[in-house]
């Protein structure tokens, strides 16, 4: 096995290192978020309530793709009634300071990836260290994915759904802008995150917590669970929730061959030990 460059650090060595990481990507997220405050107008009219309309590109498709199968009349949105609403005095302009922090965390991403590249790095071998560029640039690409793929897909199909969903002609729909921002923010970030998982299975894979035996022997019970949840943020029609449910399983998939490639390549390593 090859030497590391770096001489073994203490406990409180790794915490200042984690703190500074910390600070810097704190620090990231905060200019990112200081620029987008000051493109409100375009954030929110354009981005965020983006979903309330029924132009919205995601429906148009829908209308397109239900028309292909006969089924426009239930697939094709012509209305959505989801009145926003605030109910405190400084409402309004707290949620204007999260969401630009939140839009800041999305930008300084990658940012944020090369620290803890740089956090990670004394632990790994030198021909390990000159896959930086590459760790960056992919893990970006798949949590920029995962963002739009959020955004396009499952914000609009919730909002869709929960807007249209009614218990009783009693009850009126007044959503407030908390409840309506945060399902627009989670279901961004955590599609973003959702699709770092090739990158997370390597590092599990690298550090023994998985394999491939393990990723396939579940593979059925993963496959339940993404139906569940697709049936759960989308509309009650199979076409959105196959939809849904395959972008998913693709990484899924991925992420095994990838815990085979890391596999392969450990036991190449120690055939040359």
């Amino acid at each position: 096995m090859a030497e590391k460059n770096m001489k073994e650090m203490s406990f409180l060595d790794h915490l200042e290192e984690l703190r500074w990481l910390l600070v810097r990507s704190s620090a990231a997220i905060l200019v990112c978020g200081v620029v987008a405050f000051f493109f409100s107008d375009f954030i929110f009219n354009e981005i965020i309530f983006g979903p309330k309309s029924p132009d919205f590109v995601t429906y148009q498709f829908f209308c397109d793709l239900g028309k292909q199968f006969d089924m426009a009349d239930t697939m094709c949105i012509t209305e959505i009634i989801l009145p926003i609403q605030n109910r405190e005095m400084g409402g309004q302009f707290s949620m204007h300071m999260w969401t630009s922090i939140t839009v800041g965390f999305i930008f300084a991403f990658p940012f944020i990836l090369w620290e803890i590249w740089k956090f990670i790095s004394p632990a790994l071998y030198d021909k390990e260290k000159k896959y930086a560029a590459s760790f960056i640039i992919v893990s970006s690409l798949l949590f920029f994915i995962g963002v739009l793929f959020g955004y396009y897909l499952i914000a609009p199909l919730s909002v869709q759904f929960f807007a249209s969903y009614i218990v009783s002609p009693e009850i009126n729909n007044s959503i407030d802008i908390d409840s309506y921002i945060s399902l627009m923010k989670t279901s961004a970030i955590a599609s973003g995150l959702l699709f770092e998982l090739p990158i997370i299975i390597f590092f599990l894979t690298k550090i023994g917590l998985v394999n491939p035996e393990f990723l396939r022997k579940y593979r059925k019970y993963t496959l339940v669970i993404v139906l569940i949840l697709s049936a759960i943020i989308t509309p009650p029609d199979v076409i959105s929730q196959i939809i849904v449910a395959i972008p998913i399983m693709i990484l899924y998939e991925a992420s095994i061959w990838i815990s085979v490639f890391v596999i392969k390549s450990q036991e190449k390593e120690k055939l040359k030990a």
